[in-house]
């Protein structure tokens, strides 16, 4: 059985738990990933960015099973920032470094392929005995 990436909802967690613990929050972005919307002049050589995604450093931030956007400033000039959650390469704490990297994960089709008639699968139906 096929389950959703679990990768948003430690993203959301460990967001969470570095917030409660009055540090700053970064995420750690691999900026060539298919649909990243980040501001390409802070893009390391290397392809990745770190982002402070602090609640008083960002506004509007929307940590949903897709993506993560919010706006920041860079260079004083104000930003909207999209970043799929399998571009996300991890979140920890500038304080102490604490949080967690993550695997790459394949990039999803940015089309939802065409849907297919499912094949009829035989069904048995359950049996009851009565065992006395």
């Amino acid at each position: 059985m096929t389950m959703t990436s679990s990768r948003p909802y430690l993203i959301r967690a460990l967001y969470e738990w570095i917030n409660d613990n009055n540090l700053t929050p970064y995420l750690l972005v691999n900026a060539n990933e298919q649909d990243v919307s980040v501001p390409q002049d802070f893009v390391g050589k290397d392809g990745q960015i770190i982002l402070n995604v602090a609640p008083n450093a960002i506004m509007g931030l929307d940590m949903s099973n897709d993506a993560i956007s919010f706006n920041a400033r860079f260079g004083g000039v104000p930003t909207d920032l999209y970043v799929p959650n399998h571009a996300v390469m991890g979140i920890y704490a500038k304080e102490n470094g604490k949080g967690m990297m993550f695997e790459p994960e394949p990039t999803p089709p940015s089309t939802p392929p065409k849907e297919t008639k499912p094949k009829e699968k035989s069904v048995k139906k359950p049996m009851l005995k009565v065992v006395k």
